[in-house]
């Protein structure tokens, strides 16, 4: 697994998964004692240790609920919620098309995009940036933006706030990535 598909796999289970889940406990285990920072090859390491100084699992759990559980959560993190995002159809269309493995799970998602960018990036196709480039630019980065700064609004505890600044950081390098990948080796 590259760093690109590491990113993703991250934030996707932090978006996708509520902190209590123990899915989430070795993720949160390596926040907590610090260690994320080694292994993030982004440069975020002031942002990650204000992750680190709060992560408290019982308050991210409430903040968590809050902000994106129940059925009316203070930010939606589905994209067919948000203007510009895409609608759950087209998602999963695109992904079996990308021969991705399917659930009955809603992948319109912030957190299962980012787990399906993750996934295309693990598969190597031989097309692999041009499929993550039109995830990044048909399906994530039209609504991703106003979702992250209601998160920053909303938030209760500065976990989330700092965890969508993660994010909008770690977006816009990886599609930077992607689309000088992409002008670089255009597909036919």
């Amino acid at each position: 697994m590259n760093e690109f598909s590491v990113i993703c796999r991250i934030l996707g289970s932090l978006y996708n998964r509520a902190p209590q889940d123990p899915v989430l406990q070795p993720l949160f285990t390596l926040i907590k004692e610090g260690k994320l920072q080694a292994q993030w090859p982004l440069e975020q390491d002031e942002l990650l240790k204000v992750l680190q100084t709060n992560c408290d699992v019982a308050q991210l759990e409430q903040d968590y609920q809050a902000l994106f559980g129940g059925e009316q959560p203070a930010v939606s993190p589905y994209g067919e919620d948000w203007e510009n995002g895409p609608q759950p159809q087209q998602v999963r269309a695109f992904l079996q098309q990308r021969g991705m493995p399917l659930t009955d799970a809603r992948y319109d998602s912030i957190g299962m995009l980012l787990l399906a960018t993750s996934w295309l990036e693990d598969q190597s196709q031989q097309d692999e940036v041009l499929a993550q480039y039109t995830l990044f630019d048909q399906y994530l980065l039209p609504w991703c933006g106003a979702f992250l700064g209601k998160t920053e609004a909303h938030a209760r505890t500065p976990f989330y706030r700092t965890l969508a600044a993660v994010t909008r950081g770690a977006i816009q390098a990886m599609y930077e990535e992607l689309a000088e990948q992409q002008e670089s080796d255009p597909q036919p």
